[in-house]
């Protein structure tokens, strides 16, 4: 029996674990108590590592469809089926012929970091869908447009505040969401402890919204018109005082006029929040010596996303609270871009292309997951012919399934990579499974730019991978190799080429460290045992904490970072402004056009009144999406599906606690078991997200012995963020009626 330190991969939180190992197996797992991030902590998920680690519906080997069913088959005989199925297409339709769809899970996967923008530059199509237009997109959206740069988000310095705002957020639950955060509820708790405040705005009462000091039951959707009148308290009392960042702000009189329209009495209706409430969530946190506002998921998957993402940051700006300690900032990942003096970029731009069918806009080089299905079943020139879904199900995560489900059944070639067979993957003609986590590298190249301390973290295998397993890297080199038309070259070639161009660019960077060194000799200092271990190599020495191949002998590298195995601490957050700025003025544009025509939208809802209940999703401790209901240890206690309903809602339309309802929304209806709770506030009900898995030929035993519903069946894709093209998801019409128990 042997014991081997890892990062989990199963959420955000990416806490450091202590696997048992046991005749090749992970027979345990516990928190990792000298980890520097996480200290100890473990949720449901980290303890359960060993489950998912060997489920024994994870696929082995790779599947090919032939004469209508999928059957194993070796590794080259697979690649060879994908290079045949889209080299033909690739050459009769062109680049646009090729779809291709990313998943949540490729976040927290080193391949998944590494290879998608490789095959993407390689593919050349513009028809990319990913779990972005769920979820985060319009906070990509909103910081592209004020900072200049969609990849910069501030994050809450958790640590170091004194007052926390949440909206839409409930890390008790989730692990956090782009606030990458080990035991968030601790992290919470120290807050109180030290006299400091949590107000949450919610309208479920989630075990979040009971441990704080405040909690708002705001109207689902209605976010944004409660920040806005929040501006425009700050406005009329003459508490905006953005501080030492003010000679770096444009745009800060045109968002003063713009508020003048949304008074706390002209939005109290609307959100169902009194005027005075509004006016005292304003007033503390201007108060608050360091205070923050922080919006998650229930706040940027609504008809207002973007709006709502934008207005949370200019809450922070107007109170002097974006980037200083226990404000908002942006933390430093030890592989991000080395920081330079500042000065004006290229700016953000939005709709440089659009779909085919509906139009919509491109957002960050991404089209609405929502339109995939139009997309791939609308005849026409452009048409998605082919699929490549790494890593993604959205049958289950994207609106009307159903539909989408009858898509994928009719192209004419599809490929997933997916250690399932789900409700997606079973359409593809070629399956390709990547490994288990334990034997995996871990990296957290996305979740370190969301720290809220930095820090750097490296994990290697745990376990030897077995001789008829491929790695996950490479199956994604190779795919790229396929789609570049060299399906028989070395996959070690692609990570080849990825080090001697960035090489190539840094060289020829009079800002970089390596300015006028030969690109070859670099390459030839790089440490690792294979291709991403090198590419991880180079990108701590070029990052902002490296050792500049030798130009800083104390600086960062991979062999630093292998002799310290539960980390390195990098220090709390730092400022980082102006210097991360690329808008075209050099400042934080506090109100860019494209938000600014979109208030006006805004407005129009101040008249809005629901009519009829309105569906909000929930998240599980005990779940991550739709690919971990069939772990035995993860689908007990409350993680059910069921429409939760307040009493008094339940006692007005006949629905009783344990019995059925019938829900009906714009993409269809479902049945599904009622659980009558005052957890939702009245007008409300709440359906969690990743179930339904009860359709023919897919391989989860435990999910499909209780497969809930599909909640996403609920939208026909519809409804739309217009900015970000996320999907509304909360805050979504619904008509809520009883049904006999069969």
């Amino acid at each position: 029996m042997t014991t081997a330190l890892r990062i989990c991969p199963l959420c955000e939180a990416t806490c450091g674990l202590t696997l048992t190992i046991d005749g090749g197996r992970v027979t345990g797992a516990r928190g990792d108590r000298e980890d520097v991030f996480s200290r100890g902590f473990i949720c449901p998920k980290g303890a359960a590592f060993g489950q998912l680690d060997a489920d024994p519906d994870r696929l082995r080997h790779p599947l090919v469809r032939r004469a209508g069913r999928l059957e194993e088959t070796g590794w080259d005989e697979a690649f060879a089926a994908v290079a045949e199925g889209l080299g033909p297409l690739l050459r009769e339709h062109g680049p646009q012929s090729v779809g291709v769809v990313l998943g949540n899970p490729n976040v927290h996967t080193v391949a998944g970091g590494l290879y998608p923008p490789l095959l993407l530059g390689a593919l050349r199509t513009r028809n990319v869908f990913t779990a972005s237009t769920l979820d985060q997109m319009p906070k990509h959206v909103s910081s592209g447009l004020l900072y200049g740069d969609a990849g910069a988000l501030p994050v809450p310095d958790l640590d170091r505040t004194d007052h926390l705002l949440m909206l839409g957020a409930n890390p008790l639950d989730s692990g956090g969401s782009l606030c990458t955060a080990p035991d968030f509820p601790g992290r919470l708790r120290a807050l109180r402890r030290r006299g400091g405040r949590l107000v949450v705005v919610d309208p479920r009462r989630t075990r979040t919204a009971a441990m704080a000091d405040r909690h708002v039951a705001i109207r689902p959707g209605t976010d944004a018109l409660l920040l806005f009148a929040m501006v425009q308290v700050l406005f009329a009392e003459d508490l905006v005082a953005p501080g030492t960042l003010a000679a770096h702000i444009s745009g800060v009189a045109e968002v003063g006029r713009l508020a003048a329209d949304f008074p706390p009495e002209a939005v109290a209706g609307a959100c169902e929040v009194p005027a005075e409430e509004i006016r005292v969530l304003a007033r503390e946190l201007a108060a608050a010596p360091r205070g923050v506002v922080y919006g998650r998921v229930g706040s940027t998957t609504v008809e207002f996303g973007t709006l709502t993402s934008w207005l949370v940051d200019v809450v922070n700006v107007l109170t002097g609270q974006l980037d200083r300690p226990g404000g908002m900032m942006f933390p430093l990942s030890a592989t991000g871009r080395r920081e330079r003096p500042a000065r004006p970029g290229k700016g953000f731009a939005l709709g440089r292309w659009h779909s085919r069918v509906s139009g919509h806009p491109e957002a960050k080089g991404e089209l609405p997951v929502a339109a995939l299905a139009e997309e791939i079943g609308t005849p026409g020139a452009g048409r998605i012919r082919a699929l490549l879904a790494i890593a993604a199900n959205p049958v289950l995560s994207a609106p009307d399934g159903d539909r989408l489900d009858r898509a994928l059944a009719g192209l004419d070639f599809m490929v997933s990579v997916d250690p399932y067979l789900n409700e997606t993957s079973r359409h593809a003609h070629v399956v390709l499974p990547p490994p288990p986590p334990s034997r995996s590298p871990h990296f957290d190249y996305a979740f370190n730019g969301l720290s809220v301390r930095n820090q750097v973290r490296y994990s290697r295998p745990a376990i030897p991978l077995e001789a008829d397993r491929m790695s996950e890297s490479d199956i994604l080199a190779r795919l790229v190799l396929c789609v570049s038309g060299h399906g028989g070259a070395d996959p070690a070639a692609v990570d080849a080429m990825a080090i001697e161009r960035t090489l190539g660019k840094e060289t020829a960077d009079p800002a970089s460290p390596v300015y006028g060194r030969e690109p070859a000799e670099l390459a030839a200092r790089l440490t690792g045992v294979d291709g991403p271990e090198r590419r991880l190599d180079m990108m701590l020495r070029l990052g902002p904490y490296g050792d500049g191949f030798g130009a800083d002998p104390d600086g960062l590298n991979l062999e630093k970072l292998l002799a310290h195995p539960h980390g390195i601490d990098l220090g709390p957050l730092r400022p980082r402004l102006p210097g991360l700025l690329k808008t075209r003025s050099g400042t934080v544009e506090l109100c860019p056009e494209p938000l600014a025509a979109d208030v006006d939208r805004l407005r129009r809802a101040l008249a809005d009144r629901p009519s009829g209940l309105l569906l909000v999703g929930r998240r599980h401790l005990r779940s991550n999406n739709s690919w971990m209901h069939n772990v035995p240890a993860l689908m007990g206690g409350s993680n059910r599906c069921t429409l939760q309903v307040h009493p008094e809602d339940a006692a007005r339309l006949g629905l009783a606690d344990g019995g059925l309802a019938r829900v009906r929304g714009d993409g269809g209806e479902l049945e599904v078991p009622v659980e009558v709770t005052d957890a939702v506030r009245t007008g409300v009900v709440s359906l969690p997200h990743g179930w339904g898995h009860d359709r023919p030929g897919v391989r989860l035993s435990v999910a499909g012995a209780r497969p809930g519903v599909n909640v996403n069946q609920l939208m026909d894709g519809s409804r739309l963020d217009p900015l970000s093209g996320t999907a509304v998801l909360n805050g979504h019409p619904v008509h809520v009626s009883p049904l006999p128990l069969h």
